[in-house]
């Protein structure tokens, strides 16, 4: 609907999709165009590229202080595949996985994909929009084979404190369940030290990105963490479904672990803090709520209960009369559906500035 009306002149601020305005840095580029001028641009390892597995088990002795072999490491072309992965490993025909409702859509279709069923547990703000452990005890059935979460989340923004992550695992793994955690937007916590849910428990599997806060997301790389009696099911299922990630993305992405890209990066984060710092305040002036401050990611939760009984047609109307992009909860889960947006704040300071004041004039109106 956006693209329509910029088909016909008009001026449209993205405030939906979840990508980062900021592109990789000038030391990828470079190490992209070093790889394509040397050759290397054969096949891959279905595991990925040794170097490039090596530099991100160093990312998280260097960030969190855990040694992770990089035998245990996966490079699978975006989080999604590794999702994908994951779940073609791990769920079987008519069991469950249980993610909170609101969450981020495709995991309900990857589950789906291997014949498994969503189980949407409902999360409003007392929980953080997140599953806790007494509701993944309440909520685990006879069908349930394990729990797919997200810490920083997509659509909220919110992480999972970690005792209450732990008391999840330990529940999970005391059922004979598997716990797979997106941590994509770790890099882009704000409010805390991250902890990977690696450092709680060897067993579960870790998904990551290059796409969020390494500023990659057409180049398609990610990764996941596994315990290492699966690699071998994952290398297989990897080698046929995907053959390997692009290699010239792989080879670019060991730069992005240099101390010159990790300062651009670092520096970029800060810039999303301030985003953030800037556009809560805004919204709660305009008459949003937002129940709980996002901690990560670069997303807003916003309940707008206050100012519409229907967030889908809330947000139309606000693209086609103030040329606005927000998402309504309905992409989410049911639960939110009505009466939250989530707005990405992965857009320029400029672009936030004139959105506040073209959402007050539609208010008014």
């Amino acid at each position: 609907m956006a693209a329509a009306l910029e088909a016909q002149g008009r001026h449209i601020i993205h405030m939906g999709i979840g990508e980062p305005d900021f592109t990789a840095p000038q030391p990828v580029i470079d190490a992209a165009a070093r790889a394509m001028a040397d050759g290397r641009l054969q096949y891959t390892s279905a595991l990925g590229v040794p170097a490039l597995r090596e530099a991100i088990s160093a990312y998280y002795q260097r960030v969190y202080g855990l040694q992770v072999p990089a035998s245990r490491i996966i490079v699978t072309a975006g989080a999604s595949a590794a999702l994908l992965l994951a779940c073609a490993a791990l769920v079987q025909p008519g069991s469950e996985v249980l993610m909170p409702d609101p969450c981020y859509p495709c995991n309900r279709h990857f589950v789906a994909a291997f014949e498994g069923r969503a189980a949407l547990v409902p999360s409003g703000p007392e929980h953080r929009f997140q599953l806790s452990n007494q509701m993944v005890r309440r909520h685990w059935t006879e069908a349930t084979a394990g729990v797919l979460l997200a810490s920083p989340s997509n659509p909220t923004g919110t992480s999972i404190a970690a005792d209450e992550l732990a008391k999840i695992i330990a529940t999970v793994k005391e059922k004979g369940g598997f716990t797979i955690v997106d941590e994509i937007y770790q890099g882009l916590s704000y409010d805390a030290v991250p902890v990977s849910a690696l450092s709680l428990d060897d067993d579960v599997v870790v998904i990551n990105s290059f796409s969020k806060y390494f500023n990659m997301t057409g180049w398609r790389l990610g990764w996941l963490v596994v315990p290492e009696r699966i690699v071998p099911q994952m290398e297989k299922l990897a080698q046929n479904l995907f053959i390997c990630p692009s290699s010239v993305a792989q080879y670019a992405a060991i730069a992005c672990f240099s101390d010159e890209a990790i300062a651009i990066y670092e520096q970029r984060k800060q810039e999303f803090r301030r985003r953030r710092d800037f556009i809560v305040p805004a919204l709660r002036d305009l008459g949003f709520s937002v129940p709980v401050m996002p901690d990560g990611a670069f997303y807003v939760y916003a309940d707008c209960s206050g100012l519409t009984d229907d967030a889908d047609q809330f947000t139309r109307d606000l693209l086609n009369e103030a040329g606005v992009v927000l998402v309504p909860g309905l992409d989410f889960g049911p639960y939110t559906a009505h009466s939250y947006i989530r707005l990405s704040y992965a857009t320029s300071m400029d672009n936030l500035q004139e959105a506040v004041a073209r959402i007050a004039k539609f208010l008014k109106r």
